[in-house]
């Protein structure tokens, strides 16, 4: 079974809904309405897993203040990290994990924990974006 079908049934057995899968670019957009999860890239990268969510763009004007933030705040993710795009201008959530050894436990570990990053920091995240 290649890596891009384990993934696929990982995500069948957690019910996380396929918006769009691309084999031949091994990509997955995914989306858990009820977990706050919507457009979640998913893609293998042999040897990794590559998990991003975009949350919202930065704002030019406070920019540091809301990096800072997210910094801090990275210290309290269990998996996955808050991370700026190559332009800098994009704040996403990302997590890398190893395929070769990947199993459901640990799929299911990173959406856990971007789904209670998602819950417990929405106020920030929406004053974030509106900044």
């Amino acid at each position: 079974m290649s890596h891009f079908d384990k993934i696929k049934g990982y995500l069948a057995d957690l019910e996380i809904t396929i918006l769009k899968e691309d084999k031949a670019k091994q990509i997955f957009i995914v989306e858990s309405m009820e977990d706050g999860i919507t457009n979640l890239m998913i893609g293998v990268a042999d040897p990794i897993v590559i998990i991003e969510q975009y949350l919202f763009d930065l704002n030019p004007k406070n920019t540091s203040d809301v990096a800072k933030q997210l910094l801090m705040k990275n210290r309290d993710i269990v998996h996955g990290a808050f991370v700026l795009d190559q332009d800098g201008k994009r704040v996403i959530f990302r997590d890398t994990l190893q395929v070769e050894t990947l199993d459901l436990n640990e799929l299911e570990g990173t959406l856990s924990s971007l789904s209670l990053l998602l819950s417990e920091y929405t106020d920030e995240i929406i004053g974030f974006s509106k900044n």
